[in-house]
C-alpha cells in the first residue's frame, strides 16, 4: 500500500517499484513521507506562482493558472493496493460546513504528526502508518476513504486505527458510509452468505474475468453498506482503479438519489398547482366585467410565483441527480462486466432499480418547466384580453372627449357671437361720446342717427377682425402640428406624408 501524492503518482510508484523486499519497503515507505511532504510544499509553491517560459531562445509570459490546469488532469488518483486489505468509505455532505470540514482533515494530521493540506486543497492521500486516509473535497460532499491493510473482511477491528472521538465529530451528515473487503481468493457462497448476512447479493466478473465484485446494495446491521471484490489477475494500480470505481458508484447512486426524495415531496404541490391552473384556464371564458380579469390575473400571477420558486429550489438538486446518475453509468461501463451464472449483475440491478428513481426526477422537473410554459401562455392570453378591454375603453373614453369638443366649439362659437356684441355695444357707447363731443363743437349731427349708422359697421368690423385673428391662430397651431409630425416620422424612419 502506497501513499499517493496528488500530481505525483509517477513518482509514488517509481519508490515502490525499488521496495523490493520487506526491509526495503519499510525504507521506501519513510522516503515516501519524506518526498510527499516535499512535493506537497513544491505543488503549493507552483499553484501559487506560475513561472515564465525561458528558453535559450525564447522568453514567454504565461497564464497564472497554467500549472493549475496541468495538475487537475491527475488530481484524484486512484490508490495502488497490494494485497487484501479492508476499506471503510465515507461520504459526508457538508453544507455550510465546507472550512469545518478542512478544519477536522487537519486536525487528524495534527494528531499523527503528519503534513496537513493547503487550504485551497482538493484531495489529500497520506499513509498514517496503520492505515492509509484518502480525503476528497467535491462541490457539496466530502469523501473520506480508509484502507487498512491485513484485516478480517467486515471485522469490527476495521476503523480500530483512527480516533473514535475524531469520527463521531465530522462535520456534516453522512450520505454514503460503505465497508468494502479486497480478498485474494473466489469467495465461496457460504462466505458471501456470511458477509451479506444472508441478504441476496448481486456481483460480476469486472476487468474482462480478471476480477469479481458483489454487494447487496443495502445497508447492514452495523450502519454499513457491504462490498466484497477481489483482482487476482490485476496489477496493484489496476486493483486500485477497480476500487475507486466500486467506491464512485456506491457514491453517485446514493447521490443521484437525493434528488428522488425532493421529487416525491414536490408532487403533491404540482398536482395542486395544475388543478389550480385548469380551474384557472376555465374561468377565463366566464369572465363578466373588469374585476374578474384583475382577479384572474392575480391568481395567475401567484400560481408563476410558486412554479418559479419551486424551480429555483429544485434545479440544482435535479441537475446535479442527472449528473451523479450519468457518472454512475460512466463508473458501470468502466466495469467491463461479464455475467456470474445464477447471480444478477451490478448493471442489470441498478439499470432495473435506479433508472425508474431518475425518471421520477426528470418527469418532475419537465412537469415544473412545462407548467411555467402553460402560466407563461395562459398570463399572455389573459393579458391580451385586459388589453383588448382597455383598448375599449380608451375608445368610448376619446369618443367623450370628441363629443367634448364639439360641444366646447359650438359654446366657444356661440360665445364669440355674444363677444361680438358685447364689443360693438362698448364701442358704439365710446362713439356716442365722440359724437356728443363733435356736436358739443357745432358740427350738426344727430347722435342716434350716427349711432343707428355705425352699429352695423362696427359689428361687421369686429365680427371679420374676430375670425382673421381666429384662421391666423389655427394655421399657426397646425404648421406647428405637422412641424412635429414630421420630426416624429424622421427619428422612426417613416416616409414622410405630404398632404
Amino acid at each position: 500500500m502506497t501513499t499517493l501524492i496528488p500530481g505525483q503518482q509517477a513518482t509514488s510508484e517509481l519508490l515502490q517499484t525499488k521496495a523490493s523486499d520487506a526491509e526495503a519497503q519499510g525504507s521506501a515507505q519513510a522516503d515516501i513521507a519524506e518526498s510527499a511532504t516535499e512535493v506537497e510544499q513544491e505543488s503549493v509553491i507552483t499553484d501559487s506562482f506560475a513561472p515564465d517560459i525561458s528558453a535559450p531562445v525564447i522568453t514567454l509570459q504565461v497564464h497564472p493558472w497554467r500549472s493549475s490546469l496541468y495538475e487537475e488532469l491527475h488530481n484524484r488518483p486512484s490508490p495502488i493496493i497490494e494485497g487484501a486489505c479492508h476499506i471503510t468509505h465515507l461520504t459526508v455532505m457538508f453544507g455550510e460546513a465546507k472550512q469545518a470540514v478542512y478544519e477536522h482533515v487537519v486536525d487528524l494530521c495534527k494528531r499523527f504528526s503528519m503534513p496537513a493540506p493547503a487550504a485551497d486543497s482538493s484531495c489529500l492521500y497520506l499513509d498514517f502508518g496503520g492505515f492509509e486516509l484518502r480525503w476528497e473535497r467535491h462541490l457539496e460532499f466530502s469523501n473520506f476513504t480508509f484502507i487498512c491493510p491485513n484485516i478480517a473482511p467486515f471485522s469490527a477491528d476495521a476503523l480500530s486505527f483512527i480516533p473514535k472521538d475524531w469520527l463521531a465529530t465530522i462535520p456534516g451528515k453522512v450520505v454514503v458510509a460503505l465497508h468494502m473487503a479486497l480478498i485474494e481468493h473466489e469467495p465461496s457462497d457460504e462466505e458471501l452468505h456470511q458477509w451479506f448476512e444472508g441478504q441476496r447479493w448481486n456481483g460480476a466478473n469486472v476487468a474482462y474475468d480478471r476480477g469479481a465484485a458483489w454487494t447487496a446494495f443495502k445497508l447492514h446491521s452495523d450502519g454499513f453498506g457491504r462490498m466484497v471484490a477481489h483482482g487476482n489477475k490485476l496489477n496493484p494500480y489496476q486493483k486500485g482503479r477497480l476500487v475507486q470505481r466500486l467506491i464512485e458508484i456506491e457514491t453517485y447512486r446514493l447521490m443521484s438519489l437525493l434528488g428522488l426524495l425532493v421529487a416525491r415531496e414536490l408532487n403533491p404541490d404540482i398536482t395542486q398547482i395544475e388543478k389550480d391552473l385548469a380551474v384557472l384556464n376555465q374561468r377565463i371564458a366566464d369572465i363578466k366585467n373588469d374585476d374578474d380579469e384583475r382577479l384572474l390575473l392575480s391568481e395567475l400571477s401567484q400560481l408563476a410565483a410558486n412554479i418559479e420558486q419551486h424551480r429555483s429550489d429544485t434545479n440544482f438538486r435535479f441537475s446535479a441527480t442527472n449528473a451523479y446518475y450519468d457518472l454512475v453509468g460512466d463508473r458501470l461501463h468502466q466495469l467491463h462486466e461479464s455475467h456470474i451464472d445464477g447471480v444478477q449483475s451490478l448493471q442489470e440491478f441498478l439499470d432495473r432499480r435506479l433508472s425508474p428513481g431518475i425518471k421520477t426526477c426528470q418527469s418532475v422537473r419537465d412537469r415544473l418547466e412545462d407548467l411555467s410554459r402553460r402560466i407563461h401562455r395562459t398570463t399572455s392570453l389573459l393579458r391580451t384580453r385586459v388589453e383588448v378591454s382597455i383598448e375599449a375603453q380608451n375608445q368610448n373614453l376619446l369618443t367623450s372627449m370628441n363629443r367634448r369638443s364639439h360641444l366646447q366649439l359650438r359654446l366657444q362659437q356661440t360665445v364669440e357671437g355674444l363677444s361680438v356684441v358685447a364689443i360693438g355695444y362698448y364701442a358704439l357707447s365710446l362713439m356716442g361720446y365722440g359724437f356728443d363731443a363733435l356736436k358739443a363743437f357745432g358740427v350738426p349731427i344727430e347722435k342716434d342717427i350716427a349711432t343707428g349708422i355705425a352699429m352695423p359697421i362696427v359689428l361687421i368690423s369686429i365680427y371679420l377682425g374676430m375670425h382673421t385673428i381666429r384662421a391666423k391662430l389655427t394655421k399657426q397651431s397646425k404648421k406647428a402640428g405637422n412641424a412635429k409630425k414630421h420630426e416624429n416620422n424622421k427619428k422612426s424612419g417613416k416616409p414622410k406624408n405630404d398632404d
